[in-house]
């Protein structure tokens, strides 16, 4: 099932309705947050989500009438959210400037990636927006890296799971203060998740390899490592990632590709128009035209399946790539 934005789906009212009241937030609110406290005065509304994870969750949280603008998405948002999406501002699908992002009058700023709300980032630092007294938010799912030297991303040591999700649906539902849906949410997306943990038993030879994009193909692809998003939905599938780096998103050479041999070659469908290789149907050009790398075992069997880029990312929208992943799965008859 693909869930509908809360105060829209039926299915889901209907089990709000059927629940014990949740405990209305009181104000001031504070939080920990990726290792620092932040309060609320009140519940935010004029939000500015920078990255399509914050924004689909504030969406999914039936908030478009309480969200200035939106910006960076590597893919279009999900059609059950397009109605209420088309109601925000979109600044821009890359990186936005902090000048943008002011200009909106924001109350809060949440954030998905280091890149876009951190020490280095390409658009602010947290401080920028605590001295104009705007409180923020990383995504947990960002600040359990361990950030590297020359390495925006960083790398993790454990498997990356859906709880840091869960978290930040919890969170953000407790700051605007509608802890029911964010209840439902969770909900919805835990026995969806139990669901395809049901349906693949594990295989030990069962391997993936996710390639996000390259800038073209004589460069080094950037690939989900080992134990992000990409690790979390081969396990959850029943398989391995093929590559094993701590890296979260490591770039790797065609010669590193064909030796890791994958059972199955997954590329990711990226729509923010970059690259050329961004979009699926050119990698799966270059992958079965190369003379050298379409004599790959999972090339040559047609064991090519396809996600979105955003689903490679540590967010809600991983779920939905692997429900995706699971369909292809069942059409090349694996497992």
């Amino acid at each position: 099932m693909r869930i509908k934005p809360i105060l829209a789906s039926g299915s889901v009212a209907l089990a709000i309705c059927g629940m014990s009241a949740q405990a209305e937030t009181t104000y001031p609110l504070t939080i920990e947050n990726c290792g620092q406290s932040v309060t609320f005065e009140q519940a935010p509304q004029k939000a500015v989500a920078l990255g399509q994870n914050s924004a689909e969750i504030m969406l999914l949280l039936g908030l478009e009438d309480r969200m200035a603008a939106t910006a960076f998405w590597p893919n279009s948002v999900l059609p059950e959210l397009a109605e209420a999406n088309n109601s925000v501002e979109l600044l821009t699908v890359e990186f936005p400037t902090l000048e943008s992002v002011l200009s909106t009058q924001p109350d809060f700023v949440a954030a998905m990636l280091t890149t876009l709300l951190g020490p280095d980032s390409k658009v602010a630092q947290r401080s920028d927006f605590e001295v104009l007294g705007i409180p923020t938010y990383l995504s947990p799912s960002a600040c359990s890296t361990t950030l590297d030297a020359g390495d925006a991303y960083g790398s993790r040591r454990d498997l990356w799971t859906m709880d840091l999700v869960y978290k930040e649906i919890e969170d953000l539902s407790r700051i605007f203060d509608i802890a029911d849906r964010g209840t439902a949410l969770i909900e919805d997306f835990k026995s969806r998740e139990a669901a395809l943990r049901a349906r693949f038993p594990e295989d030990e030879d069962l391997t993936f390899l996710f390639w996000f994009s390259s800038p073209s193909p004589a460069d080094d692809a950037y690939l989900g490592g080992g134990f992000g998003a990409s690790g979390y939905i081969a396990d959850l599938l029943g398989g391995k990632n093929a590559i094993q780096t701590e890296a979260e998103w490591p770039t790797v050479g065609w010669e590193g590709i064909m030796a890791a041999d994958p059972t199955v070659f997954v590329v990711s469908q990226v729509d923010r128009n970059r690259w050329a290789l961004d979009t699926a149907e050119n990698k799966i050009a270059f992958l079965t035209s190369d003379p050298t790398v379409s004599q790959m075992e999972a090339v040559r069997e047609g064991r090519i399946v396809v996600m979105s880029g955003a689903a490679m990312n540590t967010s809600v929208r991983t779920l939905y790539g692997a429900e995706a992943l699971a369909e292809q799965l069942k059409e090349l008859d694996l497992p």
